[in-house]
């Protein structure tokens, strides 16, 4: 078993020394970054070793990270043992509604994006919110005219957001399980429920059926599953609560 867990989680837990303490007693042994991460690279890099953690997998937001500053980009993954560099939003113009050329724009970028990372030896992909799967005026699903722009690229499925687009995570995963190389693992609370969590939950105290999606995810290969939450009150239980649940699936 290969727990991860997405730092961004734990953005207002009280210390990145804290946090990796807490996830290595708790079982994890892969942790995925993102912005916050990069400010010390060494030294996140001497806390994942001395807690039994890697890296494997990261966020790099915005897009420009793989254009005007890609050489630290690929530096800092270098650095921290990450092999797969995810991008995990678009930019704001794009954020509930934008236009198909604005999403084709965005794609073609991911698509230069993913060989100048395969060329530096590492691999690029794309992590998923719910725009990527809400209607453009046109009809068209933005995140079908990213994947036909950006051929290239990986996918990093977040199946608790592409439940909230209202798409059926099954049918996407099967659709493309030769891109999809990483997942979200997170869980969406019964209605009215975790307000004050933006309405996510822990996994397993929540509505989704992860037996079925996990099962899914590990027939195609998926072997990157990261535990997140987006807006948890309380980070230790929701790390604890969560790797319990990953390890009955």
């Amino acid at each position: 078993m290969n727990a991860s867990f997405q730092l961004y989680s734990a953005r207002d837990y009280t210390s990145w020394k804290d946090t990796f303490e807490l996830l290595g007693k708790l079982g994890y042994t892969r942790v995925e970054g993102f912005g916050a991460n990069y400010e010390d690279a060494a030294e996140t890099k001497a806390m994942l070793d001395a807690n039994g953690l890697t890296m494997p997998s990261a966020h790099f937001f915005p897009i420009s990270n793989f254009e005007d500053d890609f050489d630290k980009t690929i530096t800092t993954a270098r650095t921290l043992g990450i092999k797969q560099l995810y991008c995990p939003a678009p930019e704001d113009d794009l954020r509930d509604g934008g236009d198909a050329a604005g999403w084709i724009a965005l794609a073609k970028r991911m698509e230069t994006a993913a060989k100048r990372v395969q060329d530096a030896g590492l691999r690029f992909g794309w992590h998923n919110h719910h725009w990527e799967f809400m209607p453009l005026e046109n009809g068209a699903i933005p995140m079908n005219l990213i994947f036909e722009h950006a051929p290239s690229i990986e996918w990093e499925i977040d199946v608790a957001w592409v439940v909230r687009g209202g798409a059926d995570p099954l049918v996407w995963i099967e659709n493309h399980k030769d891109r999809i190389t990483a997942a979200h693992v997170k869980d969406i609370a019964p209605k009215g429920q975790c307000e004050d969590e933006d309405g996510w939950a822990d996994l397993g105290h929540g509505t989704l059926d992860w037996k079925t999606y996990m099962d899914a995810l590990r027939g195609i290969g998926v072997d990157i599953l990261v535990m997140e939450h987006d807006k948890p009150s309380d980070v230790a239980r929701f790390a604890e609560r969560s790797i319990a649940t990953f390890k009955t699936l």
